[in-house]
């Protein structure tokens, strides 16, 4: 390079020497690599040395679904995905009122709006029967005329919807938990309980009869007057009328005392004593003999509920009794006693209706091996990932 007019000007070489490679530090800003910033900085995917990256939580922190669930907007709440159980964990039968919502107070509302309601039903059945004039008989005592045995199983027929609105008023549940641990009627068990019940039951019934006639206690003075009817009736309207009974006592009383028990044991032996006395007292026994027989009854018929899980064996019991007693009382009319233990061989008569209802309690449970009845409901803890899906609020 030259100057104006003078002579040339020598620029001195202020770069590194040719032969040798720059030194750290000596690189321009913008010539470092690109996946450096500088020689101590980190990468542009880190947002600090020390810190992981953006795709790993902080080392002090859960996953992010053992985390606490996010604020939900304005009108939507967390509900369980659809046909999710009630349950946490397996409940049997007698426990499956203990919900994930339940609370002491939910039994006595179902009692005070099965009460309410049940004498609104009665009442109503029974005004009708009167203003139609299928019955003038009040005090429905003669249960062998088909009318007077109708309007007296209607009137206990009403309390199985009654059951179910306490269901699922009181407790926001499916009527159907109130009949066995799958939240409905296994009707598959009922043809072979049927047969069992038929063979136990139904020959002690038979044998007492018997037993009448060779002590001379009973004598045959039937058919009772509209016997066709009264079968009619009988076989139409008795095995509801038991399963009615059998959905107040074994299943929402029993559950309601079940469930006010800590220990699941106790409350299974508390709620059969009670609701077996309940029960007897319901049918106003004349003697104490009959009393224990119906007691007996309500804790046979107990114990088959929590064998099997559900109403079903008890239902059973409860019906073939019953049809078994009024076709044999219509039959043979009203010198032969079925609705009562007799005065005369009490004792005999008792122990035969006891050994017919132990055999069969018996047989039932020998017979879960081949009926393989289900015994708890099903559960789903709804603390895990993915139990709760945000839905809009009610």
């Amino acid at each position: 390079m030259t100057g104006w007019g003078g002579p040339p000007i020598e620029e001195p070489y202020t770069g590194p020497p040719p032969t040798r490679r720059p030194l750290p530090g000596q690189w321009p800003r913008a010539q470092f690599p690109p996946y450096q910033t500088g020689p101590h900085q980190t990468r542009p995917y880190q947002t600090h040395p020390h810190q992981p990256g953006p795709w790993q939580p902080a080392p002090w922190q859960a996953p992010p679904w053992q985390q606490g669930r996010p604020q939900l907007a304005a009108g939507v709440r967390w509900a369980p995905p659809p046909g999710t159980p009630p349950h946490d964990v397996p409940r049997p039968f007698l426990l499956a009122m203990r919900a994930r919502d339940w609370a002491w107070w939910r039994p006595l509302l179902g009692l005070a709006l099965l009460a309410v309601v049940y004498v609104v039903a009665v009442t109503v059945v029974v005004v009708l029967s009167l203003l139609t004039g299928l019955t003038p008989d009040l005090a429905l005592l003669d249960l062998v005329d088909p009318m007077v045995l109708l309007i007296t199983n209607v009137t206990l027929i009403v309390a199985v919807p009654t059951v179910w609105l306490a269901w699922a008023v009181a407790h926001g549940m499916r009527s159907g938990w109130s009949s066995s641990v799958l939240a409905r009627l296994r009707w598959r068990l009922l043809p072979r309980l049927v047969a069992l019940a038929l063979v136990t039951l139904g020959t002690g019934i038979v044998v007492s009869v018997l037993v009448g006639f060779l002590t001379g206690n009973d004598e045959v003075t039937g058919p009772v007057e509209g016997y066709g009817w009264l079968v009619v009736v009988v076989l139409l309207t008795t095995p509801l009328q038991s399963a009615a009974e059998e959905y107040l006592f074994r299943g929402y009383l029993s559950q309601t005392i079940a469930g006010w028990v800590r220990v699941p044991r106790a409350g299974a032996v508390l709620a059969a004593v009670i609701t077996a006395t309940l029960f007897s007292l319901a049918h106003v026994p004349p003697d104490f003999t009959t009393f224990l027989d119906r007691f007996a009854f309500g804790l046979a018929a107990s114990a088959v509920v929590w064998l099997t899980g559900g109403l079903e064996a008890a239902i059973v019991l409860h019906a073939v009794n019953n049809v078994l007693v009024f076709l044999l009382a219509g039959a043979l009319g009203d010198g032969v006693a079925t609705e009562e233990v007799p005065q005369g061989g009490a004792a005999l008569y008792l122990l035969i209706s006891l050994a017919a209802m132990g055999s069969y309690v018996a047989v039932v449970a020998r017979s879960r091996r081949t009926l393989r009845p289900e015994v708890l409901t099903s559960a789903l803890d709804l603390g895990g990932p993915g139990a709760r899906l945000p839905v809009p609020a009610a």
